[in-house]
């Protein structure tokens, strides 16, 4: 694939249903220690539940984007999920982020995050944004950092894969709200 193809990034819907189970599907059967859900679990829900999470990201507040190539191909994902309850309402979290490995290093994970944070410092009542990313994984780690992010926490043990443990780093992007 060129580096110098088009990528455009839009929020996903429930239209985008089937390409982003199939892209969201490949991301855990290929990076399974990036996730908390497994693709198995994943596997053996229905069609309706990925309508569900898309349709409650299309709903707001939140936001679930995705990136396409020059093709209209599904090439990367990220997501913005908001907090509901009144004095956590302030706090959103980043999730879902999954490049396809025959996109990296085109700057589509960067474009991602971007506009995850564009959209949250929009949202007007949000301050900050949070995240994991497991312990290992230096590429996301970095990406991360160049954006903002920093680390505040280490969780032991978050998540087994295949029986082994892997930690989860908390990180956490403070939003110029002017207040």
């Amino acid at each position: 694939m060129p580096t110098s193809a088009p990528v455009t990034v839009r929020r996903l819907g429930r239209a985008d249903a089937v390409p982003y189970r199939a892209f969201r599907l490949a991301a855990l059967r290929e990076t399974p220690s990036a996730f908390t859900s497994s693709h198995a679990e994943e596997c053996a829900k229905p069609l309706s539940a990925t309508l569900e999470r898309l349709a409650e990201a299309e709903d707001g507040p939140g936001v679930l984007l995705g990136a396409f190539d020059g093709a209209g191909v599904l090439v990367g994902t990220a997501g913005l999920k908001v907090a509901r309850r009144s004095q956590e309402r302030h706090k959103g979290t980043l999730y879902g982020m999954a490049v396809a490995p025959e996109a990296a290093g085109r700057g589509i994970g960067r474009a991602l995050v971007d506009e995850v944070l564009r959209t949250a410092a929009e949202d007007g009542l949000l301050r900050q944004v949070l995240l994991t990313v497991s312990e290992g994984n230096e590429a996301a780690l970095r990406l991360y950092t160049a954006c903002g992010f920093e680390v505040w926490g280490r969780e032991p043990q978050a998540v087994l894969v295949g029986g082994l443990a892997v930690a989860k780093l908390h990180l956490v992007r403070l939003l110029d709200t002017g207040r």
